[in-house]
């Protein structure tokens, strides 16, 4: 058995609010640091310890990782990808009001793809790929090895409907992916045969998870 931990990065400095997706320099708050820092401590502690570590090349990411990496005196390895999806709306700040601007509504006709960003299915490809690379080095360390993807909310979150056969057409409020939680993904050879979730910063969820992260 070989278990990939993908773990969403901690809280971003986003007074403004904007739709960063893929746009550079929004690193963590304090808290989002905070919350790294736990997630060293978690794995640190885990009986089987991560072998390998990943993470997208956007700051957030990086940071959140990092104390991780010192912890376990692991290098990682950056992979495109595990970024974020791409969204035509990246760099502005989103309200109802802005939405139902006439001018955006050729962005806002199909929610199933979505039509404003990066189709679904496609997301799903890409993050497989990267947990395939990740699995055939792990494989590398002998059984029950046990690696860590640092990505973002909706790479994760598709990975996990997939994985669950579950429709990747979903309202986005309704995500269970916390900022800095685990959601694990267990495999025998190249079959999945669980998928587990843990929030372990849910005390220090402040209620604004992130826009685009």
């Amino acid at each position: 058995m070989t278990t990939i931990h993908l773990v969403r990065h901690g809280e971003v400095d986003n007074p403004e609010g904007i739709l960063y997706g893929r746009l550079p320099h929004f690193g963590l708050t304090e808290r989002g640091h905070e919350m790294a820092v736990r997630v060293a401590e978690h794995f640190h502690a885990a009986p089987t310890r991560p072998v390998e570590l990943v993470a997208s090349p956007l700051l957030r990411a990086q940071q959140t990782i990092r104390p991780l990496s010192k912890s376990l005196d692991l290098p990682v390895f950056d992979d495109d990808r595990v970024i974020e999806a791409a969204n035509s709306f990246e760099g502005q700040k989103l309200n109802a009001r802005r939405l139902a601007e006439p001018k955006n509504f050729v962005r806002l006709y199909n929610p199933l793809t979505p039509s404003w960003g990066e189709p679904y299915k496609q997301i799903v490809l890409r993050m497989r790929a990267a947990m395939a690379s990740l699995r055939s080095k792990l494989d590398l360390h002998g059984a029950d090895a046990e690696g860590v993807i640092v990505s973002h909310q909706l790479p994760i979150w598709m990975t996990r409907l997939s994985g669950e056969g579950r429709s990747l057409v979903h309202d986005p409020r309704r995500r269970e992916c916390d900022l800095a939680s685990i959601t694990s993904f267990t495999f025998d050879s190249s079959t999945l045969v669980s998928v587990s979730y843990e929030s372990i910063c849910a005390d220090l969820q402040t209620g604004n998870a992130g826009v685009g992260a």
